[in-house]
């Protein structure tokens, strides 16, 4: 495993890191106890960075998450949550407020299990106000990071100008870190075109959704996936192409997104089963084949850097 500093954080984590969306139910349904095995094999194979939230699952995918830390050491991995994204009954919610943004970082330590978070994430700036995340949410959080409740703070956003505006309008040192998705992958580099901007900041970057949500894979993207007819066709035909040649696209877009280090500090994967996470472990161990990478964007073609709105 290779081991990069996020920004000036001092967090050396792993270049693959796990993502825990997958054990709220996020994409599937999951066993709690195979979700549990899958956390426990990401870092005993040397993955030390987990990325959570209580939005996935609706709070689901922290507990379960919580159950598994438990029998971690706490030296063993770095945790990184959010605040500003929820949900109830199956109805997504949003508040970016001061107020529920402090209580939501004690919520979280409670359900995960910790009395401390290594860094403190606003969810998803696009759902909002961006003035409310500069002159609200993120000072909330810079004095949880005063008060030593979370180490580091950072914004996320499938958007990579939301992050930018956020960044260039926030106090310098405000913001330590971006997690931007579906941005650095096979079908989308549109991540490389900021990475001078963050660098100059000293902002570090993670990277998440190698296989775009789904997209860059055999069984292809669900059904709710909000990407257009077009580029899902785009990605079907590549996939399938990927498999004609005795490597799985999965294969292939972990190599992708990884392969960009130190630049991209960590790439976020999800899985809730321990098979599948010791599968993407030894998919990164292993440079990606360049032709076949050129091949797949030569098939993807005009679909190359086609967005999508989040959902």
């Amino acid at each position: 495993m290779v081991y990069n500093e996020i920004g000036k954080t001092g967090m050396s984590v792993s270049n693959l890191s796990f993502g825990a969306s997958s054990l709220g139910g996020v994409f599937h349904g999951v066993r709690e106890d195979e979700g549990i095995k899958a956390v426990h094999t990401a870092v005993d194979n040397g993955i030390n960075f987990i990325d959570v939230s209580p939005y996935y699952g609706h709070l689901k995918a922290e507990m379960v998450l919580g159950k598994a830390l438990k029998e971690i050491p706490r030296d063993r991995y770095f945790l990184s949550t959010k605040v500003g994204r929820y949900g109830k009954d199956g109805v997504n919610t949003w508040d970016y407020s001061a107020e529920r943004a402090t209580a939501s970082v004690y919520e979280s330590m409670q359900r995960l299990n910790v009395d401390y978070i290594d860094l403190i994430n606003v969810h998803d700036v696009e759902f909002a106000d961006l003035q409310q995340v500069v002159s609200e949410t993120l000072p909330a959080l810079v004095e949880l990071r005063r008060k030593g409740v979370v180490g580091h703070v950072g914004i996320t956003d499938l958007q990579p100008e939301n992050l930018k505006w956020v960044i260039d309008h926030s106090e310098d040192g405000t913001v330590e870190s971006v997690l931007c998705f579906c941005h650095y992958c096979l079908n989308d580099d549109m991540l490389l075109d900021y990475l001078d901007y963050f660098e100059q900041k000293g902002i570090g970057v993670i990277n998440a959704s190698p296989l775009s949500m789904g997209l860059l894979s055999q069984r292809g993207a669900p059904d709710w996936h909000p990407a257009p007819e077009s580029l899902r066709e785009a990605c079907r035909r590549a996939a399938e192409y990927c498999a004609r040649q005795g490597y799985p696209i999965e294969k292939l877009a972990m190599q992708y997104s990884t392969s960009l280090n130190p630049r991209i500090a960590t790439t976020l994967f999800s899985s809730a089963n321990p098979a599948n996470v010791l599968k993407n472990i030894d998919f990164v161990s292993q440079p990606a084949d360049e032709g076949l990478v050129a091949e797949v964007r030569r098939i993807i073609g005009d679909q190359m850097r086609v967005r999508w709105k989040n959902s």
